[in-house]
């Protein structure tokens, strides 16, 4: 009995191992796979990845870093604590909101968008037929988009803070009494520049969970068109669970 317990508990923890390593040794690939650099390739992605990303992280930063404001000031004003809005809505983008939220965006728009085109290309047999023209897929269809994503989610976090600061702003001024002068003075003077460069981190960290999820679930895609569905819906799933896994790793390194 006691090995039977023992069994049914040890290899769950194998197979889990075992997929860690396998995605491990899949990021290590795609990261390394440089020569010949894929200039052309990752243009083109870091386009598709951040440039029109950019509309729905910078919605998400302005009506989010706006709710924070009205939330922050009506729970404050029971503490007589109103003044520190500005001052909690920048410290709050930056570090945690901004890069979470847009991380997530880009997962929803970016990681089942990944998935579905590379499963397409699994399923239709495009992949193998790159193998069998001595090609690897690796570098022309997973390194381009990891790193793509990778240099992009900072860039986008940075704009989506910029933004969702802004909201907070536009809220604070029109609405609850502060003036912009001092809106922004106070929202300058508690920023420390590691808040910012957390964020930035936080972003390549999710970046790359993003991609990853996407390259995958869509290399591992199974044959027809359900096969795509399911890495597509993996792929998202992945990537959102990964994000807040990772941001809470990050969170107690920098922060503790």
């Amino acid at each position: 009995m006691v090995l039977t317990v023992l069994r049914s508990l040890g290899r769950p923890a194998l197979a889990m191992l075992r997929g860690i390593g396998a995605v491990a040794l899949f990021a290590a690939r795609g990261l390394t796979r440089l020569r010949p650099f894929p200039g052309r390739a990752l243009a083109q992605q870091i386009i598709q990845i951040g440039w029109l990303s950019l509309p729905v992280v910078g919605l998400t930063a302005l009506f989010t870093g706006a709710a924070l404001a009205l939330q922050i000031h009506s729970g404050g004003a029971r503490f007589q604590a109103s003044d520190v809005v500005p001052a909690i809505v920048a410290i709050g983008m930056v570090r945690e909101l901004g890069p979470v939220l847009g991380g997530l965006m880009v997962a929803a728009r970016v990681a089942s968008s990944i998935a579905a085109e590379i499963g397409t290309m699994r399923v239709t047999e495009q992949i193998d037929a790159l193998v069998t023209l001595s090609t690897d897929p690796l570098r022309w269809l997973v390194t381009p988009r990891l790193w793509a994503a990778i240099l992009s989610l900072p860039i986008l976090v940075a704009v989506g803070d910029i933004i969702g600061i802004m909201g907070g702003w536009l809220v604070g001024t029109t609405s609850l009494g502060f003036t912009s002068a001092r809106y922004i003075a106070d929202s300058w003077a508690y920023l420390e520049g590691w808040d910012v460069l957390s964020g930035l981190i936080k972003g390549a960290v999710f970046g790359l969970v993003v991609a990853l999820s996407g390259c995958w679930f869509g290399m591992r895609c199974a044959r027809g068109a359900a096969g795509v569905g399911r890495a597509t819906t993996s792929a998202v799933v992945a990537a959102a669970v990964g994000i807040l896994a990772a941001n809470f790793v990050l969170t107690g390194l920098f922060f503790r």
